[in-house]
């Protein structure tokens, strides 16, 4: 429930900087020196400038930081946790205890659901301790301290938050285990950079907050309003700050914390929102105008050199929410110079059938080429997570896949060059496939180059210039087969690994 207050007093937090901080050549995190190399110190200067850039907006993150640190910082302390990750809370949510991204992570932390149990934490319809602030933020350090067993480095650590220990482990091998000096370059993985932005921009944030809060571990079996009158404040201020609470009643299953406001929580708070945006001139309007298209039906805007998230909402002049929304975003995903971003909501269908991806696409990027929601396209093509595509990935794009017994238009039938795959396809020596949507039904065509099957062998090598699909291809089967008898999540491969190419004696 949004509350009626007075608006914030912010305290000097740009102000008492004098100048926007600047990146450094050398920075000390977790214990670890940071040699920054120009170019990153640039990449790194960016978000430092598009994070201070509306001082309403910084403010607003600013005494969310002053309000919850506090908290984090004990928690961190008690579980032997290096405190600079407590910016990570800023570029994971902005401190905004509801967040939820497009990937349906969720809270200060953004855990999905499976994750979050996994780290203990409650997830019912009673209670959702990824928006408590405690709780969330011990689960966090669990998780980030389970990374950094791996690899004894904690920049890694941080990646892994993003990526998971097993995509850091393909992306870095051994290099840099157990080391206290690291370098940071254009090459370092963007999370790393973005968060060291938020590192720069924010550690210089004191100062007594607008918005105390007192911690209470002994309310267990209490009702709201038996707290309201307990500590004489309005019961709809205690659920603004305790969302995480979905009944009206503490439960009495384990310790949980309860925040108790020391003053009224403004609407703007909790809620993910950027500066006001001022009316633009003519010639600003005029500018917009230009960078402005339809795709699938769909406004879209193109984003600027050097754009930051920020920036580009205010200029798209939509609220940031939305804006995330509907571009299917997560907060912390940086903006890509050119790339048209959506006004409205993406819909179901494309107006184009078929997609072939090219190299390094993923689900999210072809979604924004063709404006249909990434959900849509998981189902029409039997997908369970928006994974990075092989060149040549063929993508249904405005209806299902087609499997046994199916039902397509007559009109969608497609060639496949010789770098394409189809799930659904089994390649036999000296075949290609061709998708023919019709009745549910495959034809295979010859092509001009046979393939070389090793059909008596069970294991393959992994060789440096090896994809899944051309394993696939060489031993006349599935890249679904060789996920599944190999316990593969996504199409990665490492040099030296050992792939099954037949199926298990046991299947």
């Amino acid at each position: 429930m949004r509350l009626l207050a007075p608006a914030f007093i912010f305290c000097g937090a740009i102000a008492g900087f004098g100048q926007i901080p600047q990146v450094p050549p050398k920075m000390q995190f977790a214990g670890m020196t940071l040699t920054i190399r120009d170019d990153a110190r640039r990449e790194i200067q960016t978000d430092v400038d598009a994070l201070t850039h509306s001082p309403k907006y910084f403010n607003i993150k600013a005494e969310r930081a002053r309000t919850y640190f506090p908290i984090i910082e004990e928690i961190f302390a008690k579980e032997r946790l290096p405190e600079d990750f407590k910016y990570l809370s800023l570029q994971e949510s902005a401190l905004v205890p509801d967040a939820v991204s497009t990937s349906n992570a969720v809270g200060f932390w953004q855990f999905k659901e499976p994750t979050a149990v996994e780290m203990g934490l409650r997830v019912d319809q009673s209670v959702d301790e990824r928006m408590n602030i405690a709780s969330a933020s011990r689960a966090a350090a669990r998780y980030l301290k389970q990374c950094n067993h791996y690899f004894n480095n904690w920049i890694y650590a941080l990646q892994a938050y993003q990526m998971g220990a097993g995509g850091v482990m393909r992306a870095v091998g051994d290099k840099d285990l157990g080391t206290r000096h690291m370098e940071i370059t254009s090459q370092t993985y963007w999370y790393v950079k973005k968060f060291l932005a938020h590192k720069v921009a924010f550690e210089e944030v004191a100062g007594k907050p607008a918005l105390e809060v007192s911690v209470v571990r002994d309310a267990a079996g209490k009702t709201l309003w038996q707290l309201s009158q307990e500590y004489s404040m309005d019961e709809n201020q205690l659920k603004e700050i305790n969302k995480w609470l979905k009944d009206d009643r503490v439960p009495d299953d384990r310790e949980y914390v309860v925040l108790i406001p020391k003053g009224e929580v403004t609407p703007g708070f909790g809620l993910l929102t950027v500066a006001a945006r001022p009316k633009p001139d003519a010639k600003a309007q005029s500018a917009v105008q230009d960078e402005l298209k339809t795709i699938n039906g769909i406004r879209a805007i193109r984003a600027r050199a050097n754009e930051s998230l920020t920036t580009l909402v205010e200029r798209a002049d939509v609220s940031l929410s939305k804006f995330l929304n509907y571009n299917e975003m997560d907060i912390a995903k940086p903006v890509q110079p050119g790339a048209w971003y959506f006004l409205e909501k993406k819909k179901k269908r494309a107006e184009q059938d078929v997609y072939t991806a090219d190299p390094g696409e993923d689900l999210w990027a072809v979604s924004q080429r063709f404006g249909v929601r990434v959900k849509s396209m998981m189902k029409y093509n039997d997908l369970d997570s928006d994974q990075s595509l092989i060149g040549g990935t063929v993508l249904y794009l405005s209806y299902h896949r087609p499997g046994a017994g199916g039902t397509v238009p007559d009109s969608a039938i497609v060639a496949l060059d010789d770098n394409s795959f189809e799930w659904a396809v089994t390649l036999a020596p000296g075949l290609t496939p061709v998708a023919r949507k019709s009745a549910g039904k495959e034809a295979n065509v010859s092509s001009g180059a046979p393939i070389t099957a090793a059909a008596n062998e069970a294991i393959h090598e992994v060789k440096p210039s090896d994809t899944l699909y051309g394993v696939a291809r060489q031993y006349g089967i599935t890249i679904r087969e060789i996920m599944e008898w190999n316990g593969k999540k996504d199409f990665s491969l490492s040099v030296g690994e050992k792939l099954r190419v037949k199926r298990p004696p046991t299947e």
